[in-house]
């Protein structure tokens, strides 16, 4: 389905905007652009909640994804032998997933995404406040054994 949407200079500034935000989050934290361009599609210019998910994930394309990626490779952040195995569940998870997103009311929908993003910020303040089990917690990948 497509937006009809009519690109003003507004709404362009807006996407360039939020796009950005979302890289700059993206790269900070490593978070999906999607935890910020979902909520800011559908607040900022009313899209619904799937036409926001869709565009969000119709951005996510390799070439973006990579080169995000190649500033923690550089520093030695990225531990390409768990790669593999991340990338075959997100595949198979993200093909159900897409077809439960289309396939429930979209008030239902818009209820998961915040509940999930809700559960997200509790457990990362929680973390963030508590160092000592935070610390223990991580395991670092170099001492994950093949």
């Amino acid at each position: 389905m497509k937006s009809k949407m009519t690109l003003t200079l507004g709404i362009i500034v807006t996407l360039i905007l939020i796009g950005f935000f979302a890289g700059v989050l993206s790269g900070l934290v490593g978070v999906g652009g999607g935890i910020v361009i979902v909520p800011c599609l559908v607040f900022f210019l009313a899209f619904t909640q799937k036409m926001a998910q869709g565009t969000s994930l119709a951005l996510l394309t390799l070439p973006v994804v990579i080169l995000g990626m190649l500033q923690y490779y550089k520093e030695g952040h990225v531990d390409f032998r768990l790669v593999g195995f991340l990338a075959l569940g997100f595949l198979v998870g993200g093909f159900f997933g897409g077809k439960l997103a289309v396939s429930i009311p979209e008030n239902t929908l818009k209820k998961v995404f915040s509940i999930i993003l809700f559960i997200v910020a509790i457990k990362l303040y929680y973390e963030s406040t508590s160092t000592k089990k935070a610390a223990t917690k991580n395991v670092p990948a170099q001492e994950i054994k093949p």
